[in-house]
């Protein structure tokens, strides 16, 4: 009986125990398996793959985005009302990890494991993430010092 009653304690001072709960903070509070298409805080913020992510939502009806909501508020205003527009149904994930470069900012997740390879959105559609001519073309100026003294 002491056994049952420290389980009883342990969920009511810890909650109820996670399986995987360090995967399930780095993928929004979801599972790897059932992950569609992921977006980091970095990809989030190029307008190209905020296009590709237009192009692909309609591929994922049914689907939940989960949004980091440590976000910063203009890209957070961004893609919700860019979701809106689609009537896509996304929730915003506060107790999620920090909202580093690295860190996962937009996760498309089905409701069952899907078990997707690839879920990085340059990944999944590199054409779309390649940069530019324009990019491409213009050489990496030199400071003057470097200039006069190299």
């Amino acid at each position: 009986m002491s056994d049952e009653l420290e389980k009883r304690l342990d969920t009511g001072m810890y909650g109820t125990p996670r399986v995987n709960p360090d995967e399930q903070r780095k993928y929004l509070g979801t599972f790897r398996e059932r992950c569609y298409l992921s977006m980091t805080v970095t990809e989030m913020k190029k307008k190209d793959n905020q296009k590709t992510l237009l192009n692909a939502l309609p591929d994922y009806q049914g689907a939940l985005v989960l949004l980091n909501g440590k976000l910063p508020e203009s890209i957070q205003t961004d893609y919700i009302t860019l979701l809106t527009k689609q009537q896509m149904e996304f929730r915003i994930v506060s107790d999620a990890q920090d909202a580093g470069p690295d860190s996962i900012g937009l996760l498309i997740a089905g409701k069952e494991a899907v078990n997707e390879d690839v879920i990085d959105i340059e990944k999944k559609f590199p054409a779309a993430a390649a940069p530019s001519d324009k990019e491409q073309e213009q050489p990496e100026k030199t400071s003057f010092w470097k200039r006069l003294f190299h």
